[in-house]
């Protein structure tokens, strides 16, 4: 393995996880991922910045098989997929110094068990010089850890955003094609960094006052149009939700699935977006990706046992982990004999500040009577959305 040049004396040490399937035991991989790290050169010094996930640190190495010295290396962030062969490169490096913010250091240090003599902390908007390059570290906290930061490369005006415009993508392909790179985008942001969104609309007013020409994330390729990459954020994060609702269900005998058909029927004819997804076989980021630009949610369960299905709490429990932007929820259901799977679904949603649509819970296979209190619903999510701008 070779290091690949982005631009004078940057290189990229890119580490392909093509056959990864799952991220910290939940996030799906469709199309596997890579850990980035990068190498930049100056006339004095040498930085290593991030390293790779300790399971791939071999091929890290092949990158640096002709580095004879690394003066530093720079953390952006503590988690292991970026910093867990940190201590194998300071084995083979046991010059070079760990930079990073004081929290990193707190985190690096308990969770790697570095010693605290081999750190240099830095301060936000503080300069490293390697000779000819100038480093300028820019925290980015809670994006989407509390110590995350990036490094701004002025003379080749890089920005190292670590996991911020980040996608979960193993390509062969340095630099990122728009069409390609889009939905890997938009997964990586929703089950990552969907529930920040007020700290990336306040990062991404503070990375604004900076040229930028690449952004070097974490993970996936490297973005050759800067703007694009920060477009999209800015849309996902601060621009408010489309005329588009989610209609995520489970069914078991039928009553429950009749009430979505008509529901997701009625709201097409009215103009509304609809993504109608089947917990059932759930794919937790397809779930994540659909609530991004939603402004309605409306979870489909029949009741188990007097409560909501299982597979319908761990899709509320997971769109509330995830605070999306939504502006409305209801609940549609049935029952066999009573219960409370709606205030089931209720309790389990605090951290979306929506509005909630009355729900539709029917007892048994659905009436006529029944049907048109979901056109009734239907009716006024349309309502509701009348203002929104249409579904991408």
């Amino acid at each position: 393995m070779n290091p690949e040049k982005i631009t004078n004396d940057v290189y990229s040490l890119r580490v392909n996880h093509f056959n990864r399937r799952l991220f910290d035991s939940l996030i799906p991989l469709p199309e596997g991922t890579s850990y980035n790290a990068y190498l930049v050169k100056g006339t004095e010094k040498t930085a290593l910045l991030d390293s790779a996930d300790p399971e791939k640190a071999g091929v890290l190495f092949e990158y640096l098989r002709d580095e004879k010295k690394i003066d530093y290396v720079i953390a952006h962030h503590a988690e292991q997929d970026h910093s867990g062969s940190i201590p194998l490169v300071l084995e083979r490096y046991p010059e070079a110094k760990v930079v990073t913010n004081p929290k990193c250091k707190e985190f690096l240090m308990t969770h790697l068990h570095l010693p605290a003599d081999k750190f240099i902390e830095v301060k936000d908007g503080e300069t490293l010089s390697l000779g000819g390059k100038t480093l300028e570290f820019v925290y980015l906290p809670w994006v989407h850890w509390p110590e995350t930061m990036g490094t701004y490369l002025r003379e080749e005006r890089v920005l190292f955003s670590c996991d911020f415009f980040g996608s979960h993508l193993a390509t062969s392909a340095l630099f990122s094609e728009e069409h390609v790179v889009y939905e890997p985008m938009k997964r990586y942001y929703a089950e990552i960094m969907m529930p920040f969104r007020s700290n990336i609309k306040s990062h991404l007013e503070k990375l604004a006052k900076y040229d930028i020409a690449y952004i070097c994330p974490s993970h996936g390729p490297v973005h050759q149009n800067a703007k694009f990459a920060m477009d999209i954020y800015r849309d996902w994060a601060v621009s408010e939700p489309r005329n588009k609702a989610v209609v995520a269900y489970i069914s078991m005998h039928g009553s429950t699935y009749l009430l979505v058909n008509r529901l997701v029927s009625r709201l097409q004819e009215a103009g509304v977006c609809v993504e109608k997804l089947n917990l059932d076989h759930m794919d937790e980021g397809r779930v994540a990706m659909s609530l991004v630009d939603a402004a309605t949610i409306v979870i489909g369960t029949p009741t188990v046992l007097t409560g909501a299905h299982p597979k319908a709490v761990y899709a509320a429990h997971l769109a509330n982990l995830l605070r999306p932007k939504a502006k409305f929820v209801s609940v549609i259901g049935s029952f066999a004999w009573g219960g409370k799977a709606v205030e089931t679904i209720a309790g389990l949603i605090p951290n979306i500040k929506a509005e909630v649509l009355k729900p539709v819970m029917i007892k048994g296979l659905p009436t006529e009577a029944d049907l048109k209190l979901i056109d009734e619903l239907a009716a006024l999510i349309a309502e509701k959305h009348k203002s929104l701008e249409a579904c991408a």
